[in-house]
């Protein structure tokens, strides 16, 4: 027997607020790269708390327009003022309804001493109540951003339409867009049946049944369509979030913006992520949204070679890395002997490899080790596609070298136009080598 659940009319049906909506406005908060603990001085710890995610709401609620007049309304007491209660009860009824669509996760982490010793402006009580529970975005909300911020590029282009990547060849493919050719063996046996039958019709003439031969067949032909593999170069040293400007978030996003578009319109390629600083280390994409900046230097060199690495292990038509950076290079692995271009060393790496950086200029030894480094990706067969977010005129320069030896392209952008660049060019980026 079906039982019909009845519940309190309280005036507002809270239910019927967009969950989507909520999360295009909250995806600055969710993808935040610690621009806002730099220059908030706040402990990064609560930026992942379930009281930063209500205080997120709450804006997103009042100040961006995700309420109507109507709504806010309903939301005040008698006396015309904004109810506090109602607010909150709001507020856990839409955290519990991305919880229910496997959107977030909660976690419950116990508070160390050390935690609850530490001082805090908002006072001990307040620091143990907002650090026990955490919250995490899960595949789902990652790939709904990706999707919101691939819809939002593709519509600032204007008209454009998805497509593979297109070459000169022909094959024998499943989508027909070419005249049909005889079959030969190898083709994928995709038959014209129209222009097969004609074919037995003139040799044998009409009658039935209808005899096939061999040089009958006709299959039809579609563009040969080429895969690609792709490793996304993030710098995340710390002058991604210096200057005033949070330019690690934008990559962020296009990182999600390529993951979408290459699920989904591009299932044969692959997409790595990169990430680079006084070292380098791949990070999958599940946890892009957790990555931030720290106070690193920029080792692009070491970047490059995972890059390499990732790329020469995959059975492509077509290798690129595009990186996007707003620094000079300035730090590199070399062996432990003494470098004859400067002695300021860092830690060591591993065996056999201490750091070496210079973060004044660009430093001879440092550039030299880079660019073999881009010599040997061109000689793997790896494009190089280099997205700046800034315009030093000697970072310009060294680009401009880095292009040259890579035979790739250089882009000079900005945050607002970084994610148009990058989705344009990989979707008219043409090749003339795959046989």
């Amino acid at each position: 027997m079906r039982f019909t659940k009845y519940s309190k009319w309280t005036g507002q049906d809270w239910d019927s607020i967009s969950l989507e909506d909520l999360l295009d406005r909250l995806a600055d908060f969710l993808l935040q790269s610690g621009f806002r603990a730099y220059w908030r001085y706040t402990d990064d710890d609560l930026e992942q708390s379930l009281e930063a995610l209500k205080e997120a709401i709450r804006q997103a609620l009042l100040e961006e327009g995700l309420l109507s007049q109507e709504e806010l309304q309903s939301l005040q007491d008698e006396s015309g003022n904004l109810s506090n209660e109602k607010l909150e009860q709001l507020i856990n009824r839409l955290i519990e309804r991305l919880i229910e669509e496997g959107y977030l996760t909660l976690e419950e982490e116990p508070v160390t001493r050390a935690e609850r010793q530490r001082p805090h402006r908002r006072g001990r009580a307040e620091r143990e109540r907002r650090v026990r529970i955490k919250f995490e975005i899960t595949d789902k909300a990652l790939d709904f951003l990706g999707y919101k911020t691939l819809k939002n590029l593709m519509a600032s282009l204007g008209k454009s339409s998805f497509g593979r990547h297109d070459t000169k060849y022909l094959a024998t493919g499943v989508e027909a867009s070419e005249v049909s050719k005889h079959y030969e063996f190898g083709d994928t046996l995709n038959l014209d049946v129209n222009a097969t039958l004609l074919n037995a019709i003139k040799r044998e003439g009409p009658g039935a049944p209808v005899e096939l031969d061999y040089p009958d067949l006709m299959v039809h032909q579609s563009e040969y369509q080429s895969s690609c593999a792709t490793v996304l170069m993030l710098d995340c040293s710390h002058s991604m979030i210096l200057y005033g400007e949070d330019r690690f978030t934008p990559a962020k996003r296009v990182a999600l913006a390529l993951t979408h578009l290459i699920r989904s319109q591009y299932p044969g390629d692959t997409l790595r992520l990169v990430l680079f600083h006084d070292s380098a280390e791949e990070v999958p994409l599940s946890s892009l949204a957790r990555v931030q900046v720290g106070p690193y230097h920029t080792n692009t060199c070491e970047g490059l070679r995972l890059a390499r690495r990732i790329l020469m292990s995959q059975s492509k038509d077509m290798k690129q890395i595009i990186m996007i950076t707003d620094g000079k290079p300035s730090a590199i692995f070399r062996s432990a002997a003494p470098s004859p271009y400067g002695d300021e060393i860092g830690a060591e790496a591993d065996s056999g490899r201490v750091l070496y950086k210079n973060p004044f200029g660009l430093d001879p030894f440092i550039i030299h080790e880079t660019l073999r480094e881009v010599a040997s990706c061109r000689k793997a067969g790896i494009l190089i596609n280099t997205f700046m977010v800034a315009q030093d005129y000697d970072l310009v320069n060294f680009v401009k070298k880095v292009t040259e030896i890579a035979q790739g392209k250089a882009y000079f952008t900005t945050t607002l136009n970084l994610g148009q660049y990058i989705l344009m060019d990989y979707m008219k980026r043409k090749t003339s080598q795959v046989k």
